[in-house]
Parts: C-alpha cells; sequence; structure tokens
C-alpha cells in the first residue's frame, strides 16, 4: 500500500481518522440517511423487504446528487469534499 501510495501521491490525499469514528466518516452519514428514510417510510418485515427497500431509497438518491453531495458539507466531514 505505501508503494502505491507514493506513486499516486499526485492524486491521493491522506486522511487518517481514529480506528473508530463513525462521525467521520461520510458514508456513515449515508447509513443513516438509509436506515432512517426506510423505516420511516416503510415497515420491512424481511430481510427480502429490508433489502428492496434499501434499493428503491438508494436509486431515488442516485437522482439527487445534491442531497448526496449535502452530506460531505456537513462540518464534520468536510475534509472528504476536497
Amino acid at each position: 500500500l505505501k508503494d502505491w501510495l507514493a506513486r499516486h501521491h499526485d492524486r491521493i490525499e491522506m486522511h487518517f481518522l481514529p480506528g473508530y469514528c463513525p462521525e467521520l466518516n461520510p458514508v456513515e452519514l449515508l447509513n443513516g440517511d438509509i436506515k432512517h428514510h426506510v423505516t420511516a417510510t416503510t415497515s420491512p418485515r424481511t430481510k427480502s423487504e429490508l433489502a428492496a427497500a434499501t434499493r428503491t431509497h438508494l436509486r431515488r438518491r442516485q437522482n439527487q446528487p445534491d442531497h448526496v453531495r449535502a452530506l460531505f458539507g456537513k462540518e464534520e466531514v468536510r475534509y472528504a469534499a476536497d
């Protein structure tokens, strides 16, 4: 990994995060968005219903790039937006 990073140093900026710090991880903000909307709008009773509701929500988000981009604008994860 160190060799690969050295070869791509002009394209990669490393941000070292604590071992467990979900509030600094933009993916966790998206996970929270999924959890909130899937449980608020549906009541999945099986794994397949949960998977279907999650796919539906993520497809909706694909058509809302501004919403996803806004997750990276939050103060705690702004480092990842540059």
